[in-house]
């Protein structure tokens, strides 16, 4: 490390703050060496409070142009998936791809003025500045009604943990709608917007789709920028489209995909074109005849997809049902094994707190080449608060305890061992998407559990293992970063009362950057069977 600033006398504060900085991390250094580093990092401190104001670079929206009114917390927030509502649209949009369509936002992602939870109390925080997705979103015609909720700090699949209550299945009330983007499946799902933004880091736009019984996709890791909304851990930080249907699905991921020059997750070249371009490969496929619509593709069933401990034998029979009938549209199904795929959901598990801790819960994203939204991050400190962390859920406090405990006992060799092992499982799946255009398979392994009662505020331990297992299907293509879409094919009992019937989902799995396949098959099976029948 150089130095830039001429150096002077030491600062008072510098020369009295010092030794003890440097005792309390164990360092024990002559009086001599103290006086220097005394003056160099006087010299680190004038360069810090020479630094410009960085509102001159950071993308502030036009509010003449995207106006946003009547910004409020609403009464009724729909059985919980609304966190707060807004009238938000672009008075010169730049395409009609979206025209006429309503959005709700997650609500990890910025939009200047309208308060951004994280679905937890832990910080207030009110952004200045607007995700990339949401200005392209406004862009494309579409107007922005809202917040929905997610669960707490974005780290539980159950959808009862957000500040703003649970978040009950559009199908059976006291049922879960699938976490994190809890709200945003059930918005969809009821018709209260046409499209919702999910993330999803391990299978947060997906367990909701599969649980809410709508259209789910996971892009490509860095297809679309992940700008403005709130990390969990760059390496699995994905941002997607979530709808009714297929095709909505397509139009809103080509609204928001594409590089934006800040979020250093995407190519820095090649995403451009038809690369782009969603909407009409999906026409072209439907518009075929039924049993040529999938001619020449090849689908792999990943045997281990089915091979999860504690899958519902009710989900295994709906999604093996759903996908006998690609051979009717004239595709090809074969088995396919992936061993990895068994051991990928640990090495998410591991892989996360390390990470996710510092990034997510303490704002901490040093590294990186991406926007920053320092506002927020000068919320949190180099550790939690007691108040913060009480104000944590089940998963994310399991997140910070195991952060605290692999800092301290592991060090960055656990995490660097879990990273080496992210090539090897992108390869296994790259391979056997060598010799099938995509990989199928159940999206969860069983139907959305029932919710705790409201207020019984049970432990971590017994919150948690509600949903033992609930990602194993999910977690590996946040690994991998290869295009995930959970598409609705039928109903299946409730565990725990068999007269109740929940959704299930069967999850299409494509090369990298061709989600464009994805959606192709999905669409074709869509058009063919009414999934509500089934």
């Amino acid at each position: 490390m150089s130095v830039v600033v001429p150096l002077g006398t030491p600062q008072g504060r510098v020369a009295e703050e010092l030794q003890p900085l440097l005792t309390k991390a164990g360092l024990e250094l002559p009086n001599p060496l103290v006086e220097d580093y005394s003056t160099l990092i006087s010299s680190l401190d004038a360069a810090i409070a020479s630094l410009p104001d960085d509102k001159d670079v950071k993308p502030y929206p036009d509010l003449a142009k995207y106006p946003r009114t009547d910004i409020h917390i609403p009464e009724d927030n729909e059985f919980g998936a609304w966190a707060t509502k807004v009238t938000a649209k672009c008075t010169s949009p730049t395409s009609e791809l979206l025209k006429g369509m309503t959005v709700a936002l997650k609500d990890n992602v910025s939009f200047a003025g309208v308060r951004c939870t994280n679905g937890t109390s832990m910080v207030d925080w009110v952004p200045e500045l607007d995700a990339t997705i949401a200005t392209r979103a406004m862009d494309a015609g579409a107007t922005i009604v809202g917040k929905a909720a997610c669960e707490n700090s974005c780290l539980e699949a159950l959808s009862g943990t957000a500040v703003t209550g649970q978040v009950h299945n559009p199908y059976a009330k006291g049922y879960s709608a699938g976490g994190s983007s809890s709200g945003s499946g059930r918005l969809v799902a009821t018709g209260s917007v046409d499209l919702a933004i999910g993330c999803d880091q391990g299978g947060s736009i997906r367990i909701p789709a599969s649980s809410c019984g709508i259209v789910g996709l996971k892009p490509t890791w860095g297809l679309v920028p992940y700008t403005g909304i709130l990390s969990l851990d760059a390496t699995i930080d994905h941002v997607g489209p979530m709808a009714k249907n297929v095709r909505d699905c397509a139009l809103f991921l080509e609204a928001i995909a594409g590089p934006d020059g800040w979020d250093d997750r995407q190519p820095p070249f090649g995403l451009e074109g038809d690369r782009l371009k969603f909407v009409a490969p999906v026409d072209a496929v439907v518009a075929k005849e039924q049993s040529k619509m999938l001619e020449g593709v090849k689908v792999g069933v990943l045997s281990e997809g089915f091979e999860v401990p504690g899958q519902d034998p009710n989900v295994v029979a709906s999604v093996k049902s759903a996908i006998e009938k690609f051979k009717s549209l004239g595709a090809t199904v074969a088995p396919i094994s992936v061993p990895l795929h068994k051991e990928a959901p640990s090495l998410w598990s591991c892989g996360l707190p390390l990470s996710g801790g510092r990034q997510s819960l303490l704002g901490d994203l040093d590294g990186r080449k991406q926007l920053y939204m320092t506002d927020r991050s000068e919320l949190v400190g180099s550790k939690l608060t007691q108040p913060q962390f009480d104000a944590l859920g089940p998963g994310a406090s399991y997140m910070y305890v195991g952060y605290l405990w692999i800092q301290e006992k592991y060090g960055a060799k656990a995490h660097g061992k879990v990273m080496n092992f992210l090539k090897a499982t992108s390869d296994v799946y790259d391979r056997a998407l060598k010799e099938f255009d995509v990989l199928v398979m159940p999206t969860l392994p069983y139907p959305p559990p029932r919710l705790p009662e409201p207020g019984s505020n049970e432990g971590p331990l017994k919150f948690l293992a509600r949903t033992i297992g609930l990602v194993s299907n999910t977690c590996p293509f946040n690994n991998s970063g290869h295009p995930a879409i959970s598409l609705p094919v039928g109903f299946v009992p409730a565990r725990e009362d068999s007269s109740v019937k929940l959704p299930t989902a069967m999850q299409i799995v494509g090369r990298k950057y061709a989600d464009v396949e994805c959606l192709k098959i999905a669409a074709a099976w869509e058009k063919a069977f009414d999934w509500k029948s089934l």
